[in-house]
Formats: C-alpha cells, sequence, structure tokens
C-alpha cells in the first residue's frame, strides 16, 4: 500500500514511519510533504496513495487550504499536536482524527478502519472536509512572562521565535526577548502564515523581521533578521522556492 505523509516535523514523521513498520510492512511510503505548497504539487505531479497521514497544522497553513486546489479520492487520516478542536466532528464523519504524540494503538485502530472502507464511504468522508474546517483564529497579541508579571505584546513586534533544548524564546524588534512556555508546533498555528513561517526546525520568523538573504553554497537561504539571535537561520534547498513566494506576497 502507498502511503503519502504530510509532516513538518522531522520526529513527528519518523515517528509514525517506524510505527508503520511495525504494525503494517507492506506499507510504502510513496512521499513525505511539509506544507501546503508542496503538498498541492506531489498530489498534481504524482500517482495518488492509497491512504493519506496529514497533519492539520502546516509551516504555511492549514491543511484544509489543499482541499480547495486538489480533488481527493484517498481516505486521509489527519493528525495533531495541538488541542482537540473539532475532534467530535471528524468522529461523527467517521474521519480519523490522532493526537500526537501517536501510538502504535492509534495507527492499528486507523488501518482496521481503513482495511473497512468502500470506495462510496472514501467518497463520502471526502465531501465533508471543507465543512469541517475551522474558521482560523490568529492571535494578535501574546502574553509573555516577565518576574511576576505577564506582558501583552502584540505580534508585529515579535521578530522571532526560537527553540533550542525543548525552550521556546521570543525575541521582539527593540531588541529584548522572553522566554515562552509553548513549543514551536503549539504557537504556528496562532500565527497568521501570511505573515510569520516554520523557516526550519529552531525558528518561526516574522515576514516583516527579514531584512536579507544569502543564497548559500547548497542553495540554503540564510536569513538575517532585523534582531540578533543565537544560531544562524537557514532555510533547507527544498523549502526555499516556498520561502522565497512567502516573504514576497502581499497580506
Amino acid at each position: 500500500m502507498r502511503v503519502l505523509i504530510v509532516e513538518d516535523e522531522t520526529a513527528a514523521y519518523e515517528n509514525l514511519v517506524d510505527i508503520l513498520k511495525e504494525v503494517a510492512p507492506d506499507i510504502r511510503i510513496a512521499g513525505n510533504t511539509e506544507s501546503v505548497t508542496q503538498t498541492i504539487h506531489w498530489l498534481q505531479t504524482n500517482p495518488a496513495p492509497e491512504l493519506i497521514f496529514m497533519d492539520i497544522h502546516l509551516s504555511d497553513g492549514s491543511a484544509f487550504n489543499i482541499f480547495d486546489k486538489v480533488e481527493l479520492e484517498t481516505p486521509i487520516v489527519f493528525t495533531t499536536a495541538y488541542d482537540r478542536y473539532a475532534i467530535e466532528a471528524f468522529k461523527v464523519n467517521s474521519i480519523d482524527y490522532l493526537l500526537k504524540p501517536i501510538k502504535v494503538e492509534d495507527i492499528k485502530h486507523a488501518l482496521d478502519k481503513y482495511g473497512k472502507l468502500n470506495h462510496q464511504d472514501i467518497i463520502q468522508y471526502l465531501s465533508q472536509l471543507t465543512r469541517l474546517a475551522p474558521a482560523p483564529k490568529y492571535k494578535d497579541k501574546f502574553l509573555l512572562p516577565y518576574k511576576d508579571k505577564l506582558l501583552p505584546v502584540s505580534v508585529k513586534d515579535i521578530s522571532c521565535f526560537y527553540t533550542s533544548d525543548k525552550n521556546t524564546i521570543v525575541y521582539l524588534k527593540d531588541g529584548s526577548k522572553y522566554p515562552y512556555s509553548r513549543t514551536l508546533e503549539q504557537i504556528m498555528p496562532s500565527l497568521d502564515p501570511s505573515g510569520f513561517t516554520r523557516a526550519n526546525k529552531q525558528f518561526i520568523l516574522n515576514r516583516d523581521s527579514v531584512t536579507n538573504i544569502t543564497i548559500w553554497f547548497d542553495s540554503r537561504l540564510l536569513i538575517t533578521l532585523d534582531v540578533e539571535v543565537p544560531e544562524r537561520i537557514y532555510v533547507s534547498k527544498n523549502k526555499a522556492s516556498e520561502f522565497k513566494t512567502w516573504l514576497v506576497n502581499d497580506k
């Protein structure tokens, strides 16, 4: 069985692949895409997979945006590390929804359900997708802890979110920085993807804070921001074109 995995977190992708190998050795990973844009392109240029595991919150927006561009006849198992929004709606419509970290039992249940589907079931489930898509609600402020206070900070004043050793730091345009208790995976869905993007595993960037781009020797992009950060910000070769498109698009 050919499977497409739509997942932008390396650890989550590797965990899913390991579990699939354990519970269903006959599964072949046909591809791994990390964004809405990459997924649309993959689905338009490759034979349809037999099953898709799809993270809802991707680096450039909601996975539901994919269904506006591509007509699918493939069953989908949704995954997310975020909260349980819409989970009851997914259950009612018999679409599998797995909460990360995904466990062996979760995959066994999803594959068992997949095995019982007929073509008409799949068409019916997919017809519900656009109605299940939640209206996006993006933050315009964050509450950042400072000593015994919480500082309300506008997203426009944030240059980037940075993570290292499971700690997240928010860098503001004035050069100050504050710890934040959420992971980048939890933060990204609350940000408008036209203004913020997940550049790599360590950084979420504000589009208005990008001051310079250097094309690196291996076609990666080296990003310079309007604040100093603890390590260089690289965008991979695979995401370089997508990043440049995001940077110049109007909001």
